[in-house]
């Protein structure tokens, strides 16, 4: 499956031209299953690992190219999807768990020590995705989770390092695997910001 892509990819760009995207879309995107209710996310420590067990499945999965987002080393972009709260919840060696950021509107919380980010939390109730969490599920070696579906934030891959003239291979790619790119979230997501602005308004 994977030379196959790759063959696509030289066909259509040039052989020098394939740019590593995401370990679990570079190889071609495994579909959603219709009965996945959830698994575990485990950090890349040896031993002592963080545990964070979802018991639902994941929406609007996607791969994002943000400066914020964790990502795997030597692709540019992260794949991240949303999970209610209340299906979230630390399992073991929560006490390895610190907040990147304290003052980023989603609280990151990664392992101390290998780095890796278990989930994302909003804590300002007037945020239009509070109470949603964020999560990678390449952390899991369950199989079934929601399939990425677009890409998101696409540009901000130059801001940690990507030359600008791979920009338009880069779109080509990620139209090839059935990730349409944005500049933003995708258009249900941005008409979802837009609707909680106006309620907030009245």
């Amino acid at each position: 499956m994977f030379n196959k892509i790759v063959n696509q990819y030289k066909s259509l760009f040039g052989s020098s031209s394939i740019i590593r995207i995401h370990p679990s879309v570079d190889k071609g995107i495994t579909p959603s299953s219709n009965h996945f209710s959830g698994g575990e996310l485990k950090c890349h420590c040896h031993k002592n690992k963080v545990t964070v067990r979802i018991t639902t499945q994941t929406a609007h999965n996607h791969v994002c190219g943000c400066s914020k987002c964790w990502k795997p080393e030597g692709v540019v972009f992260s794949q991240v999807a949303v999970v209610p709260s209340e299906n979230l919840a630390v399992s073991s060696n929560g006490t390895k768990l610190q907040v990147i950021d304290e003052n980023a509107a989603i609280k990151r919380f990664a392992c101390q020590k290998c780095g890796v980010h278990m989930y994302g939390r909003i804590d300002n109730k007037e945020h239009p995705f509070f109470g949603l969490d964020f999560v990678h599920t390449e952390l899991s070696t369950e199989s079934g989770w929601a399939a990425p579906e677009f890409a998101a934030f696409v540009s901000s891959i130059i801001e940690t390092g990507t030359d600008p003239k791979d920009m338009d291979v880069i779109r080509k790619q990620l139209n090839s695997l059935g990730l349409e790119p944005f500049d933003c979230l995708s258009p249900a997501l941005m008409d979802v910001i837009a609707g909680h602005m106006l309620k907030s308004k009245k």
